[in-house]
């Protein structure tokens, strides 16, 4: 059996005994966390690692921790956040209550930036944000809202450059080396599992936030998820990809225009 086979083979293991889908992501990205994860625990085989995972819970709870986890940080790509604050938030500002969705949304930095640009522009208490992930332990992170001490320098950066209105401080309390986000940015924030590779719509939003996840599936799921997204959206909702991902090869892409070509901000037209 050759090494793709094997593969393919553990990843249709790991769907039909966890409900976890990763047949789709892009190969060479998740061979190359899956080599990195067999490394740094000693398993010599893919073989021996589908053992090990059907047979400990915990192990493969760690195992996905690691291969679905994504580097991000507060108002990362601070461009993209005034971009939302100057052709998004006016729009949003028209509905009565607005739904969000954060698609993807990790350990919870880009909810909590969302949910500061929101409440900093008065529609934080008429919105609700969902934020979905397939990682549990991520979500966990994201639910506790406590962040390293020694990263709010950089995060305190991006949200003056995001076009930040107050001081950052002002939305954590530091204790030792750790900081505990403001107790008001959580209120309107549900937390849930959602995996953009199986699991349907389950809402009508005004925002959809899908950022910097499309790139790990192959051509397929990423005309699947934007499917998802596209049907998850209201009419003239507004869609935020990352800025290494596009609509073009999807069949949607005709479906919305530009809002910010730079940004990959979209606004659903058909």
């Amino acid at each position: 059996m050759t090494d793709q086979e094997e593969l393919k083979e553990l990843l249709e293991c790991i769907r039909f005994a966890y409900g976890y889908d990763f047949t789709e992501y892009a190969e060479a990205s998740v061979k190359r966390r899956i080599d990195h994860f067999m490394s740094s625990n000693k398993i010599v085989s893919l073989g021996a690692l589908g053992k090990a995972l059907l047979r400990e819970d915990a192990f493969f709870e760690q195992f996905i921790l690691e291969i679905t986890v994504n580097v991000t940080e507060m108002f990362r790509d601070p461009d993209f956040y005034k971009s939302l604050r100057e052709n998004v938030i006016a729009r949003l500002a028209t509905y009565p209550f607005i739904k969000v969705w954060i698609a993807g949304s990790s350990t919870g930095e880009e909810i909590y930036s969302i949910a500061i640009l929101l409440k900093e522009e008065g529609l934080l208490e008429r919105s609700v944000i969902y934020a979905t992930d397939i990682n549990q332990k991520a979500l966990q992170t994201a639910k506790e809202g406590v962040y390293s001490l020694g990263n709010m320098k950089n995060y305190t950066t991006n949200y003056l450059k995001a076009g930040g209105k107050n001081s950052f401080s002002d939305y954590y309390t530091a204790k030792y080396d750790s900081v505990l986000l403001d107790r008001s940015l959580k209120q309107n924030i549900v937390f849930a599992a959602h995996n953009l590779a199986a699991d349907k719509s389950f809402n009508e939003f005004q925002l959809v936030l899908c950022r910097n996840v499309l790139i790990y599936f192959n051509q397929q799921l990423q005309n699947k998820v934007i499917n998802l997204l596209y049907e998850s959206l209201c009419p003239f909702g507004f869609l935020a990809l990352g800025n290494k991902e596009s609509l073009l090869f999807t069949d949607k892409r005709n479906m919305f225009e530009d809002v910010d070509k730079k940004e990959r901000i979209f606004i659903k037209t058909g």
